[in-house]
């Protein structure tokens, strides 16, 4: 295994101004998932794609056996102090890594969903339905925070804009962006750094740095 402190002094892997401290986010496309006998994609393991992540954002090889879930069953790699979340929807998965802050990571795509929505609109005190873009935020947060499904009445979300946005779960953060057509990623987090992107066209493929996801739309 390499030495996770020694690729973070490396300054293609702190970030950019300052070296500041960064969570990676690295979104892959999975173009032939297998089906069950129903014809409904089978995912992959979250194991596996955490682990894939390390090596291909990291170059550092880790097994089932490295990684760990706390009490609010939130990942890590503890050899390596890293705070994962991981997440998949339909063809795309997205895992996010962090050395300097507990992390939650979602994914969600535009079903419809209204008593869900209706539901979740009354859990955050609106008298309209929520989104999916909430529906994003708030499951990003609930695996980044010990809030949980059954206390998560009476969290709000911040009005929605670019970039971090603070909850009233104390220290907690999020962000959302739609990342494909109908297709929106959430990051939720106690600590405030800076997001590093990172696109693979395929399981295998090469990591690729980008400033704007392959999927965003124009």
């Amino acid at each position: 295994m390499g030495s996770l402190m020694g690729l973070l002094m490396d300054p293609v892997v702190r970030g950019r101004a300052g070296g500041g401290p960064v969570i990676d986010c690295l979104v892959t496309h999975h173009a032939r998932l297998p089906r069950d006998h129903m014809g409904h994609r089978l995912s992959r393991s979250g194991r596996s794609l955490i682990i894939e992540a390390v090596r291909a954002v990291y170059g550092i090889d880790v097994t089932a056996r490295d990684l760990a879930r706390d009490a609010h069953r939130r990942w890590s790699v503890p050899a390596h102090g890293l705070s994962v979340s991981v997440a998949h929807c339909g063809e795309y998965s997205t895992v996010a890594l962090s050395a300097v802050a507990t992390v939650g990571v979602d994914l969600q795509d535009e079903r419809d969903r209204p008593h869900a929505m209706r539901w979740l609109g009354d859990l955050l005190g609106r008298p309209e339905p929520a989104t999916i873009r909430d529906f994003t935020e708030c499951e990003a947060l609930i695996k980044a925070s010990h809030v949980t499904k059954e206390t998560f009445a009476g969290v709000r979300l911040p009005s929605w804009r670019p970039g971090w946005r603070p909850t009233n779960v104390p220290a907690y953060q999020v962000r959302s962006a739609v990342v494909g057509p109908g297709l929106h990623l959430a990051l939720a987090t106690d600590g405030t750094a800076a997001v590093r992107w990172w696109w693979r066209s395929g399981r295998g493929a090469r990591a690729i740095r980008t400033d704007a996801l392959p999927l965003e739309a124009a």
